[in-house]
């Protein structure tokens, strides 16, 4: 095999033309389990994301002095969690 040359040529083109001119055949339906409700019981729905905190977070906006917030910056990432931790000890 040549070095130069990859192993499939590389094509942007699209195949939708021909998979929208495709028509279902009655056969390609007996591939298919019919669905009974036993199967719609076991379906589950995945919504993804991240959980639901106990605790959730409001936003609030509040204005401080430059100063402040680049000596919290400085501290490096996490600044506004190590900020919200020291205001809830208070």
């Amino acid at each position: 095999m040549n070095a130069k040359k990859s192993a499939l040529p590389r094509s942007l083109a699209s195949d939708l033309a021909r998979i929208d001119a495709h028509v279902a055949q009655a056969a390609e339906y007996d591939e298919l389990p019919e669905l009974d409700d036993a199967m719609l019981a076991r379906a589950t729905v995945n919504r993804g994301g991240r959980p639901i905190s106990s605790n959730p977070r409001k936003l609030l906006s509040i204005r401080l002095p430059a100063d402040v917030i680049e000596r919290w910056k400085q501290t490096g990432p996490g600044w506004q969690t190590r900020m919200a931790e020291r205001l809830s000890s208070i």
